[in-house]
């Protein structure tokens, strides 16, 4: 596996200790590699939703009653109406 060398201030190198001595991870790398991975996977959900509301602006502005939309998605998705 390749490396990534780091340096971190005191505090966050202390921080990564903590979370090693509680027993959440093996080593500090671990921790290191869990947070990039969260990071990756938040920033993937943000790109999605962002698509999502790209999507939604571009369709326009829907000339009903909100509360008719959103007895048309209830019934719709609930099966209520």
């Amino acid at each position: 596996m390749p490396q990534l060398n780091i340096s971190v201030p005191d505090g966050l190198k202390d921080w990564a200790d903590a979370r090693v001595a509680e027993g959440s991870y093996a080593s500090a790398s671990d921790y290191v590699r869990d947070l990039m991975r969260r990071d990756r996977e938040r920033r993937e959900q943000l790109a999605r939703l962002q698509a999502e509301i790209d999507i939604g602006r571009a369709s326009g502005v829907d000339p009903r009653p909100a509360r008719e939309v959103l007895a048309e998605i209830r019934a719709k998705h609930l099966g209520t109406g």
